[in-house]
């Protein structure tokens, strides 16, 4: 009768010997490496780039000038309507709320400035 070491070590040995056994018929007979796949002409990814950034430069551009205008006139119609009223006596609700749109306006400008 077998003890369970002398079968656990039986085991192993055939266990090892058929993993060594495997990788040597895989090692031997290679896998053939099947070509890649032809979809056609293909560009280059670093073609692309230099457009696709270059077209979005000149939307953040487009827009970066239609905020500042945007902003131009909120401070032109601030302006007129701080003129018009006494800022001694009443400060106007509809003043402080330019002024937060403005401010708002003014730090997304910053924004897509910076990048």
């Amino acid at each position: 009768m077998k003890t369970r070491r002398s079968f656990l070590g039986e085991l192993l040995t055939a266990g090892a010997a058929t993993g060594l056994a495997s990788t040597l018929a895989l090692a031997q007979n290679p896998l053939p490496a099947s070509p890649p796949p032809t979809r056609g002409p293909t560009i280059p990814p670093d073609a692309i780039q230099p457009t696709l950034e270059k077209h979005l430069m000149e939307e953040n551009e487009k827009e970066l000038h239609k905020k500042i205008q945007q902003l131009y006139e909120l401070v032109t119609e601030l302006k007129a309507e701080a003129d018009k009223t006494d800022s001694t006596k009443v400060l106007s609700l509809n003043l402080v709320k330019r002024a937060e749109e403005i401010e708002k306006l003014a730090h997304d400008i910053k924004i897509r400035s910076k990048g």
